[in-house]
């Protein structure tokens, strides 16, 4: 009998820490979308430290975005710590579920909490709608001057 893998796990097959990562690579390819994911990372200041952010797919049109299954407090203080230290640029949720609220106690989903956080959000997939936007002098340029490459990893050919 075959151990189902969860889908963690088959993301980490095709060299991906999320199931949700993986479908969204797989859209873009089948889209003949051409991106590298986890190419890119970028520093933010957290009060008193330095740290870095890799976003999981960074579009040719300059959007930034980032897949989530579980948005905990840390990622969701990290994104507004960017967005406030890099406010050209524009960065975007896909959540697995939209409307999973962000604790127990809480009323507020990961889409209220991006509404309430100028946010852009999207269930599931990339939206098609995100690839058709233009390209952005503003965004593309703020990115050329944030970004670093990434060393490529030890003993992967992505």
């Amino acid at each position: 009998m075959a151990v189902k893998k969860t889908k963690a796990q088959v993301g980490a097959l095709h060299g991906f820490r999320s199931g949700l990562e993986d479908v969204n690579a797989r859209f873009l390819t089948e889209w003949r979308v051409t991106v590298q994911y986890e190419e890119y990372d970028m520093t933010y200041t957290k009060p008193a430290t330095l740290h870095r952010y890799t976003p999981d797919f960074i579009l040719p049109n300059g959007i930034v975005v980032e897949t989530k299954g579980r948005f905990l407090t840390a990622d969701r203080q990290k994104h507004i710590l960017i967005k406030q230290q890099h406010p050209q640029l524009d960065l975007r949720f896909v959540f697995s579920n939209p409307n999973t609220r962000i604790s127990k106690q809480s009323t507020t989903t990961y889409a209220i909490w991006c509404q309430t956080h100028g946010f852009q959000y999207a269930a599931k997939v990339i939206p098609k709608e995100w690839l058709a936007e233009p390209n952005d002098p503003v965004r593309l340029e703020a990115l050329s001057q944030i970004l670093r490459k990434k060393p490529a990893k030890k003993g992967t050919s992505k």
